[in-house]
């Protein structure tokens, strides 16, 4: 295979990596809009559509600011001109900005049953799609991991094998998805834990995957801009949990005994 892989239609070239993230959008929200006529929805549709603006808001944010915090010495001097400061973007920042964004605005709106558990499989859905775009476009999205010997390793098109971890991220989302199924099929989760737990798992698999890719740590600190945010995501679930144990005791074994909390 030849990277960057190249989409023709006619005397078209379509950007392969686009084509994948209408793709995942599309077909994302459709599925979500399938899931939700058949399910028990305690939000309104307009309360829905508050929270889908604030989830958008806060993702674009959040995408973009820690985008730019990845490679803080490019600030000053951004490689090809300003249009760098909105290009840059990352998952893990749209879904803490996004995460961000939904719970103010549901906070203002008075919501407080989970708007996330409908959205996890349309999300793993698009994430999929997104990351097949990102493995087809090569060393141009930049997504690409360090150099490695393993028998799997891939030659993205500059003659260095190099851990494909945009494949690493769709493997890690299809077994998410038969977890989260096989979970679901022997007893409901709680409420809001779906997402949780969909965000707990991605934040400690990007902080992993993180450490095999070439962006170098944040001077001083040790650990990447996104490994920060993925530790300070973690640091709120933990926190999360526990103000949960407190409030209900005994509440951490509501998962394994299949009781919805009240």
């Amino acid at each position: 295979m030849t990277f960057p892989v190249q989409l023709s239609l006619g005397p078209l070239t379509l950007p392969v990596h686009l084509l994948f993230e209408v793709l995942a959008y599309s077909l994302g929200y459709r599925l979500y809009t399938h899931l939700r006529q058949h399910a028990a929805d305690r939000i309104s549709t307009e309360h829905r559509l508050w929270i889908f603006v604030g989830a958008a808001a806060g993702a674009l944010l959040g995408s973009r600011l820690l985008g730019l915090l990845e490679h803080p010495h490019e600030l000053l001097h951004p490689p090809g001109g300003w249009l760098y400061y909105f290009t840059n973007k990352t998952i893990v920042g749209g879904l803490l900005g996004g995460l961000i964004g939904v719970e103010l605005t549901k906070n203002r709106l008075g919501v407080t049953a989970s708007s996330g558990d409908l959205m996890v499989y349309p999300l793993i859905l698009g994430m999929v799609l997104g990351r097949i775009g990102c493995f087809l476009s090569g060393l141009d999205d930049g997504t690409f991991g360090t150099a490695t010997a393993l028998p799997w390793a891939i030659d993205f098109g500059d003659g260095v094998p190099r851990h494909p971890t945009n494949l690493y991220e769709i493997g890690f989302w299809l077994l998410l998805v038969a977890a989260l199924w096989l979970t679901e099929r022997r007893r409901p989760l709680p409420d809001g834990w779906r997402f949780r737990l969909l965000m707990v798992a991605y934040l400690l698999f990007r902080l992993w995957a993180e450490s095999i890719k070439p962006t170098p740590p944040l001077p001083g600190l040790g650990l990447t801009a996104i490994q920060w945010a993925c530790v300070a995501g973690l640091a709120y679930y933990a926190w999360l949990w526990a103000t949960d144990r407190r409030r209900k005791p005994g509440a951490s074994a509501v998962i394994f005994e299949g009781n919805t909390p009240s």
